[in-house]
């Protein structure tokens, strides 16, 4: 009984790390109209079309999927699809270009609650269970296959790591794609072990009564700066959909995330088909910008990633690489590390083909 206060206190702590609050509009007063039209429109994208996927009722109200797409005017069978990460949406316009180039079809899924498919109605970001996600990619699948594509990589950053493997690991051979690329997967938190093992794990748990409660996120501006074009870095995006300072997440986030994580290490070896999994060379600590927020991943630790990737699958099929100075993001890396980043991916289709 006496770990118990001690306990309360880390969670208190967990939650109280930041030093500004995050002001949202949670109460929405209007119609839940879901979303009717899948026709192809073009996106905010130049040369890219996207369409919206009515994903039904959600425990918040109606909620909706988007896919965005650019084609190989030359026609291809090949495809590659990608999940974005946590605060984030699909941006990265250099990199469905690459993949054209290289002569694929392109497909990015903006997931529910983010970016294009972000509802008035929905607190961002939020879910019950990673699984849910598992429509959005189904979707994309299907729209993939329908467009006449026989060979599929499935791709995702951060968060859309996990949730790609996660997927990968539970449906097996029925995963529906040949090969699976990470970008600095979160598939381990970056906390001390106390962290990771006790506090974690009882979140979750609180999570089954408490769903919507919040824990603040760090009011740091590191990462953010170091992508963004007006600051240190080459970017520019919407940061209404991906945010300078992240939104608290739900507890139900949390307990998402770390039963995801869980029971990919459980199953990890129904996980059949290539999988790579890419992280930077450095952590970064730190919360304000400051240069060496340039050179390395300032949100989860690389070496934690190295270590549960070189777990994951058939040894055969698994390629754990490590990009030099690589950012989070590591495509969002300066101009000769995401170069990095692109070969290897190519490299590893091309081995797995």
């Amino acid at each position: 009984m006496k770990k118990l206060p001690i306990l309360l206190l880390a969670i208190f702590m967990m939650g109280m790390v930041a030093s500004a609050e995050w002001h949202f509009p949670e109460k929405y007063t209007g119609p839940k109209t879901p979303t009717t039209d899948t026709t192809w429109h073009p996106d905010i994208l130049e040369g890219y079309e996207a369409r919206y996927v009515n994903q039904g009722e959600a425990f918040d109200g109606p909620c909706r999927s988007t896919i965005v797409r650019k084609l190989n005017r030359k026609g291809s069978k090949r495809a590659f699809l990608y999940v974005h990460g946590f605060n984030d949406y699909f941006f990265q316009k250099e990199m469905g270009e690459r993949f054209v180039d290289s002569g694929y079809n392109f497909y990015a899924v903006d997931l529910r609650r983010y970016g294009r498919s972000w509802e008035p109605w929905q607190y961002p970001f939020n879910i019950r269970k990673q699984t849910e996600y598992f429509a959005d990619i189904d979707s994309a699948l299907s729209q993939i296959r329908r467009d006449g594509n026989t060979d599929i990589t499935l791709g995702g950053h951060s968060t859309g790591g996990l949730t790609v493997l996660y997927l990968a690991a539970m449906k097996g051979n029925d995963c529906g794609v040949d090969r699976v690329v990470t970008d600095s997967p979160f598939i381990e938190w970056n906390f001390s072990p106390f962290m990771r093992n006790v506090a974690a794990p009882m979140i979750e748990f609180l999570s089954k009564f408490s769903k919507n409660s919040k824990i603040k996120q760090g009011h740091c501006d590191g990462y953010a700066y170091s992508l963004l074009k007006q600051y240190h870095g080459e970017w520019e995006y919407n940061t209404d959909w991906k945010m300078v300072y992240s939104p608290p997440v739900t507890y139900s986030w949390v307990g998402a995330i770390n039963h995801a994580q869980s029971q990919l290490m459980k199953k990890r070896k129904n996980i059949t088909v290539p999988i790579l999994v890419m992280h930077s060379s450095r952590k970064i600590d730190g919360c304000n910008w400051e240069p060496d927020f340039q050179t390395g991943d300032a949100v989860l630790d690389p070496f934690m990633l190295q270590k549960r990737g070189e777990k994951l699958g058939d040894p055969s099929k698994r390629m754990v690489c490590t990009i030099d100075s690589g950012l989070h993001d590591l495509i969002l890396s300066r101009k000769e590390v995401r170069d990095a980043a692109y070969d290897t991916i190519f490299r590893f289709i091309k081995r797995f083909e």
